[in-house]
């Protein structure tokens, strides 16, 4: 039994950020009824070209990936005849979910004092570009402007004299990591429901979850007063420590080495790398003698790496203490062998999807497809227990899908 099983959540939201912590709700055994425009459905659907990359047909990536597992009712809640389904709907959930901004929320009778005059002991969940209060509280947003822009990711991966800034890698980049926040905090708020009886309004905006990411390096600036800003490229990544850095193969792949104590791991690379004698070199005897001599203990190892690829540096560094791993691009990190040994990544459908990151009893959530627009319509108000006669009049309405 998945952790949320029995939990109904009721998702009033577009887009990525807020459908992907519907979808982690999902993942964990919530059933999460995703409420779609009844003619426009969710504009994500009609998100075809994300970069260099347009799909045709389904299914689409760009929807499968927050809303695996979900269910969809077409609803258009700008008609009075809507009311009663909505009603229905949030009057039998334990979460009510939304991207909506307070503007769309009053208008459409959907703010926190709305559905708690229907449901009191509803979880009342929102996500924001911006946050809750201030002066900006209004405003809408993306990924790419409040997580990625403003929250200092992108300046601190720009290099110095590059024009501009570095772009997110992928899309619904900070809206995944965002949406993950989100349905922690509402797995906190259903805990503390069941242990006290009270229920909470949990709020996590795309601005915040960014400052979060970047909290160390944030909090580091604000104590010395100085913007974190990258290493030109190419450089090694420490001046003072030659096992902190990437080291080109052969093949022109790279391995990153992230050894934050090198003289405890120094004479076991010089091992790996069939340099041993380097062990003994008074350059590199002690922690103090490798910060000083980085650039020297760099140098060595580039050459030395440099000459064999990186299928033969994994095979002899598959017993190496020190942590590494290889620099690998979206396939590669996809067909990563200990990736699938862990269910990172599983089928839904007729897709491969990432599976949301918390594994619950060392398995992987069994994922569903994404429903198709409006999909469970019927089924749902039937569940409401609205009879045919009644779905065919909210049909006629406009209503309903």
């Amino acid at each position: 039994m998945r952790p949320l099983e029995g939990v109904r959540v009721l998702e009033v939201a577009m887009y990525g950020f807020v459908p992907s912590g519907g979808a982690v709700l999902a993942d964990w055994g919530a059933d999460v009824v995703k409420i779609e425009h009844a003619v426009t459905g969710d504009p994500q659907r009609g998100l075809r070209r994300t970069g260099a990359f347009h799909v045709e047909g389904d299914p689409n990536p760009n929807i499968e990936h927050a809303n695996r597992g979900k269910r969809s009712l077409g609803l258009d809640m700008s008609k009075s005849a809507s009311r009663e389904v909505l009603e229905g709907l949030i009057r039998r959930a334990d979460v009510f979910l939304t991207s909506f901004l307070p503007a769309a929320r009053r208008r459409f009778g959907i703010d926190v004092d709305d559905v708690r005059a229907i449901n009191p002991g509803i979880v009342y969940a929102r996500g924001s570009a911006l946050g809750p209060r201030g002066a900006e509280a209004e405003r809408g947003g993306y990924d790419a402007t409040a997580f990625w822009a403003r929250a200092a990711t992108a300046a601190s991966l720009t290099p110095p004299g590059v024009e501009g800034m570095i772009s997110p890698p992928v899309p619904a980049y900070g809206d995944t990591i965002s949406g993950t926040n989100l349905a922690g905090g509402i797995a906190a708020a259903l805990f503390r429901r069941e242990r006290t009886g009270e229920t909470s309004v949990v709020d996590v905006s795309l601005l915040g979850s960014g400052l979060w990411a970047m909290g160390h390096g944030i909090a580091l600036s604000l104590l010395l007063g100085e913007p974190w800003v990258p290493a030109p490229p190419g450089a090694h990544a420490s001046p003072v420590n030659p096992l902190t850095g990437l080291y080109r193969t052969a093949d022109d792949r790279y391995i990153s080495f992230v050894m934050l104590q090198p003289a405890k791991f120094w004479a076991d690379v010089c091992r790996h790398v069939d340099r041993p004698e380097l062990a003994d070199d008074p350059r590199f005897a002690t922690g103090e003698d490798l910060a000083a001599n980085t650039a020297e203990a760099v140098a060595i190892l580039r050459e030395v790496i440099g000459a064999r690829p990186l299928a033969e540096w994994a095979e002899r560094f598959a017993t190496l203490a020190g942590p590494w791993a290889p620099v690998q691009d979206a396939v590669q990190a996809g067909q990563d062998a200990q990736v699938r040994a862990n269910d990172y990544i599983v089928r839904a459908g007729r897709l491969e999807l990432v599976a949301s990151p918390v594994q619950f009893n060392v398995a992987a959530p069994d994922l569903g497809p994404a429903p198709e627009f409006a999909a469970q319509t019927e089924e749902i108000l039937m569940e409401l227990g609205l009879d045919w006669e009644r779905i065919i009049a909210l049909k006629e309405a406009g209503a309903v899908t």
